[in-house]
């Protein structure tokens, strides 16, 4: 396991463990860890919406959903500090690390209320 902590906004908000960026995403369900990249075509899922139902996340490129449920309920356990997240990554622990920026879209950083 990978213990990690990053900027949960701003500078340094994506942490990239094993060459996969990460975000911290806030939502009217709550917050949680998610791939910044969509798993189906690689969309850029850190400038997701979120669908009628307030229950997925809509990749912008093909409306391919994510379940929030799924990502609250068994996804990369964190907790945020502040400004500063740690995360468990289910990788090893000398796995390749490093930060970067990757803008949120609207949805994702509690500027509104899902559902």
């Amino acid at each position: 396991m990978l213990v990690l902590t990053f900027a949960a906004s701003g500078v340094g908000n994506c942490a990239e463990v094993g060459g996969v960026p990460y975000v911290y995403a806030r939502t009217g369900r709550g917050a949680f860890i998610t791939a910044a990249r969509c798993s189906h075509r690689g969309g850029p899922l850190h400038l997701a919406t979120i669908d009628a139902s307030g229950n997925r996340l809509l990749c912008p490129w093909h409306d391919q959903p994510t379940s929030m449920t799924r990502l609250l309920r068994k996804g990369i356990p964190a907790v945020r500090s502040g400004n500063r997240v740690t995360a468990v990554f289910p990788v090893a622990a000398d796995t390749e690390v490093g930060t970067s920026h990757r803008p949120l879209s609207p949805d994702l950083c509690g500027a509104r209320r899902a559902g």
